[in-house]
């Protein structure tokens, strides 16, 4: 029996310690994910599959080579009827001539050398831009991890924050309520003001549970936001965010945008879809050649000699394929439409999108400033609020002030000091917006 108490005590342990809490700061948080995150490690295969679509691409500008064989047997050979007089024979005559062998093979080697093809011309000059366009995915992608992580690291502070509160409220009602105890014991208060009391420590328990039970799924979404496995217990370091004044004398580049230049880039890959479309109107030119040994004979070929009937000859030929377009059911043309249509709308995407980020920075901006201004007036709420609370629990234990103060304060105190905690948060928020509408979301990691 205490074999096995020590052996669950040891598996307790052991499992207490692979679950170690491990202790994240926005940049490590932001790391994880770049490195771990789905979205992140398949933007990075986008952009390695994309030196495979190029190679596809060129491939098509060298020499295709292929090898060909194959087997035949003819159970009826084609049989012909000619002029005798052809053969030596008599004018008139009828000489009946059979064709071919009942089997022969053939092994050859074929290749085809595109030697003009607008299609593949454009397509090697696209190639660049496919690259590019991938690349800049790939950044678009790691900034949107760091935005969803930055949020969310915020977001569980603020719940942490919203949670040591309730907790040192919990503490001080506690003390409350053994002096009221005690003062009750001893006839010198009401059963009423001992029972409102203790209602008041349920009902900051009732709402402790609540705002633990939000930090829970805070993390968990942080954790998936970063790729993280769901179990591992994390911790945010209890520092203080700095809020000071950001940059704003001047509006970024939008031109520089991550999400702006990813709609260029397709705007060139459509570009280039065009032109290569407009190839189908150019004729094209290849050279092909090919090389071929045959058998043939009574008997199976392979292995066979001319003693056993069986006869094997190469031949060979080289020759240049034109083919000119002339009329196409006007497929070209309307594939070229489609693709101006296509360049149309991504033109308007990009007006589009420039008032987007231009909204996004002004009201970045905006929210920056209003956050500012709360945030002074919400301190100095809360530190206002923690004094008449400090005070009113002086003088309720000196009888200079009712039980129904005391709440009163201690319910103004959890109000203003959740009121500043909100007014950070929605700070950062504003915070991340703006260095997002800079193009400096990376920064974040530095």
């Amino acid at each position: 029996m205490r074999k096995i108490i020590l052996l669950a005590f040891l598996s307790i342990a052991i499992s207490a310690g692979a679950q170690e809490t491990k202790s994240l700061t926005l940049k490590e948080a932001i790391n994880y994910a770049l490195q771990n995150k789905a979205d992140a490690k398949k933007a990075k295969l986008e952009v390695e599959n994309s030196e495979y679509k190029i190679e596809e691409v060129r491939s098509r500008a060298l020499p295709q080579i292929s090898a060909n064989g194959s087997l035949t047997y003819n159970p009826i050979l084609q049989t012909t009827y000619l002029d005798g007089g052809n053969f030596g024979g008599t004018p008139g005559s009828v000489v009946k001539l059979n064709f071919g062998q009942k089997w022969s093979s053939v092994a050859g080697v074929s290749l085809t050398q595109a030697l003009f093809d607008q299609s593949v011309f454009t397509g090697l000059k696209a190639a660049k831009t496919t690259r590019e366009f991938y690349q800049i995915n790939a950044q678009l992608t790691e900034e949107q991890v760091i935005e969803r992580v930055a949020n969310n690291y915020y977001q569980v502070y603020v719940q942490r924050q919203k949670l040591a509160v309730l907790d040192s409220n919990y503490v001080n009602t506690t003390k409350v309520k053994n002096i009221i105890k005690g003062q009750f014991d001893n006839g010198l208060a009401k059963k009423i003001d001992l029972d409102r009391i203790v209602v008041k420590l349920s009902n900051i328990s009732t709402q402790r549970q609540q705002v633990l039970n939000a930090v829970q799924l805070q993390e968990n979404a942080l954790k998936f936001y970063m790729g993280m496995p769901i179990e591992t217990p994390i911790s945010i370091p209890q520092t203080a965010f700095e809020v000071s004044p950001q940059a704003l004398s001047e509006a970024p580049n939008t031109a520089n945008r991550t999400e702006y230049l990813l709609l260029k880039k397709n705007e060139q890959l459509l570009e280039f879809q065009k032109k290569a479309d407009m190839a189908a109107y150019y004729p094209t030119l290849s050279l092909t050649a090919g090389y071929n040994y045959i058998g043939q004979g009574p008997k199976v070929p392979l292995g066979a000699k001319p003693a056993d009937g069986v006869y094997w000859s190469d031949y060979s030929a080289i020759g240049l394929n034109l083919k000119v377009p002339i009329f196409t059911g006007f497929s070209t043309r309307s594939k070229v439409r489609q693709d101006e249509v296509s360049l149309r709308s991504i033109k308007e995407d990009l007006i589009d999108t420039k008032l987007s980020l231009d909204l996004a920075y002004e009201n970045a901006k905006t929210q920056i400033d209003n956050s500012i201004i709360t945030i002074k007036n919400q301190k100095e709420n809360a530190q206002l609020s923690q004094e008449v609370l400090n005070n009113t629990n002086n003088n309720y234990i000196q009888g200079l002030a009712t039980l129904t103060d005391l709440l009163d304060a201690e319910n103004a105190y959890i109000e203003a000091q959740n009121n500043y905690t909100a007014a950070i948060l929605d700070y950062k928020l504003a915070e991340i917006q703006l260095i997002k509408s800079k193009g400096e979301l990376k920064t974040l990691i530095n």
